[in-house]
């Protein structure tokens, strides 16, 4: 292939984590945003600016940069004014001395523990003793009374330690020498990597920003809590890929296009606020989009969405059975109808190869099979030079499986590519930008990136109890509103503790297919969003909220944080 007419790829990982902040107390009940900040996004950003030619697309959600937000400042005001810190893991990484209480000494072990054994724990000798030790006194807990501070201590510096990014481990003095040290940190010590922690946090939209302003990726955003669009304008629309899958007893959630607006209309916002312009594109939370939704996201300004190949498949299947077999590539921008917004559509294999396959693969072999991958389609596609391959997935969850930290991964995948003769990596609103035949699609069927459905988010009685509950406070809220009684500030603190309920992280964990640890920390903090919007509602809670509902108990290809998105035979 000529330069000219090299295979446009598209790279686009999504960021994101929903709000784990306490509503009432505004402690955040789980670390993983500030957690993946040090570690995810920094590498993630670092690797891009150390290949100069590589492009991505890099898809933020409004509740992940809230939450970076609040974390840097926090951690700005321990630092300069003491007090203390909304996470319990950094109030005790930089506290002088622990709670004394066994209980609060196992919950600080018991957390330190939630670490990848093999790529987290295991490659740090001084970190693996320490956690052998911890999971003893967890399953021995009459003996945390022999436990010192200073185990505590260690155990939580190595902790944080384990979780930065490899680009940081690299090129940080002080993180080496922290490493060196080995144990024994003192207070100083421990002040300096929280002060590092909340640095990198600061710079995270910093960093984005200007590789943007560069022209080297596009950004682009998730409606604002990650909802289920097609589920909030219609939960009939799970029907279309399903037909015979259980609903909720409230088949369509109350009010759900104006809360599907709202949701839009947010993330624009918080996204002009911390990038300076308006998205061209949007990742609609998992990939999930109906004809409704690409109607609303294109009133809304949006040149493109994204979402995945079963969908297509199911579409094509449904409206154009008698195609002629390109269509099914899925390699290229479509539109729906007569509409002007644009649909990419992920290519799974690749897309699932990185997510799940290559990590326990040499880099340089992982990214060869990619690229030879990437060729074979290239031949195929020889006649097509509006082809695009667009490779989706989260931005954060693979890298833990991978060797530290998938820096040799990502390395060398910007390199190869960016060098590769037949291979152009491009944005998707570049592709948009230059001329291109555009397939028309005469129909959408609704669905997801996993498996081209909603199955996990409705369909379980778990998951359709929780849209119920859901409901009920939404009916609530509407009868508040319609009293005129949700005007000003107090009705905006309203309508976005609404949006964090209707987040679609919730409904993704229940059931009995999740780890019964991970299902009961979402289970305990949707009841308390709930609960939380009742207060703020003043109408008294359901009973019901004070009760589990869900209890989970599988175990799910790396822990569930990531589904392939071609179902995968058991």
């Amino acid at each position: 292939m000529s330069d000219s007419r090299a295979l446009k790829v598209v790279l686009c990982w999504h960021m994101h984590q929903p709000d784990y902040r306490d509503p009432v107390t505004g402690t955040y009940r789980l670390p993983w945003t500030y957690l993946h900040g040090v570690k995810d996004y920094v590498d993630m950003a670092a690797h891009l600016e150390a290949v100069p030619e590589a492009r991505a697309v890099v898809n933020f959600t409004p509740t992940l940069l809230e939450q970076i937000d609040d974390y840097a400042a926090a951690i700005g005001d321990y630092l300069r004014d003491g007090g203390s810190l909304p996470d319990p893991l950094l109030d005790a990484l930089g506290a002088e001395e622990l709670p004394s209480q066994p209980e609060a000494r196992l919950a600080l072990i018991h957390a330190c523990l939630r670490a990848n054994k093999q790529r987290l724990v295991d490659r740090f000798p001084v970190f693996q003793q320490l956690v052998d030790l911890g999971r003893w006194i967890m399953a021995h807990p009459e003996h945390v009374g022999h436990i010192t501070d200073q185990f505590i201590f260690d155990l939580l510096t190595w902790y944080h330690l384990a979780w930065l990014a490899e680009t940081v481990r690299r090129e940080d003095a002080g993180v080496r020498a922290l490493q060196a040290s080995g144990r024994g940190f003192a207070a100083e010590q421990r002040r300096d990597l929280l002060a590092l922690i909340g640095e990198l946090l600061s710079a995270v939209v910093p960093r984005y920003r200007a590789l943007a302003e560069q022209g080297r990726i596009e950004l682009s955003v998730t409606p604002y809590a990650h909802p289920i669009l097609p589920l909030l304008l219609n939960l009939e629309s799970a029907h279309e890929a399903t037909p015979q899958l259980p609903l909720p007893e409230e088949t369509h959630y109350p009010g759900g296009a104006e809360r599907a607006q709202w949701h839009v209309d947010e993330a624009v916002r918080v996204f002009e606020a911390h990038f300076g312009f308006r998205p061209r594109g949007c990742w609609p939370a998992e990939g999930s989009v109906c004809e409704r939704t690409l109607e609303l996201l294109e009133r809304a300004g949006f040149r493109w969405a994204a979402s995945g190949g079963q969908v297509l498949r199911n579409s094509i299947d449904r409206y154009q059975p008698q195609h002629d077999g390109e269509l099914l590539w899925g390699h290229r921008a479509y539109g729906i109808k007569k509409g002007v917004i644009r649909c990419f559509f992920r290519d799974d294999g690749l897309s699932d190869s990185i997510g799940f396959r290559y990590s326990t693969w040499h880099a340089d072999d992982a990214v060869a099979d990619l690229i030879h991958n990437l060729e074979n389609i290239a031949k195929a596609c020889r006649a097509a030079p509006e082809s695009v391959v667009s490779i989706v997935l989260d931005g954060e969850n693979a890298w833990e499986y991978y060797p530290e930290n998938g820096y040799h991964f990502l390395r060398a995948l910007y390199e190869k590519l960016s060098a590769h003769p037949g291979i152009e990596l491009t944005t998707f609103s570049d592709c948009l930008d230059k001329p291109a035949t555009v397939a028309v699609l005469p129909g959408l069927v609704a669905g997801s990136w996993v498996h081209g459905t909603f199955t996990i988010w409705v369909g379980h009685a778990d998951k359709n109890r929780a849209w119920d509950m859901l409901s009920a406070a939404k009916l609530v809220f509407d009868e508040m509103e319609r009293a005129g009684s949700l005007s000003g500030e107090h009705g905006e603190q309203v309508r976005r503790q609404l949006a964090i309920c209707e987040g679609s992280d919730w409904f993704w964990w229940f059931g009995d297919e999740n780890p019964a640890a991970a299902v009961r920390d979402f289970d305990e903090l949707y009841r308390i969003q709930l609960r939380r919007l009742y207060e703020l509602l003043d109408h008294p809670a359901p009973e019901y909220l004070s009760r589990v509902f869900t209890h989970g108990g599988g175990a799910p290809l790396q822990g569930g944080v990531m589904r392939p998105g071609v179902e995968v035979a058991t």
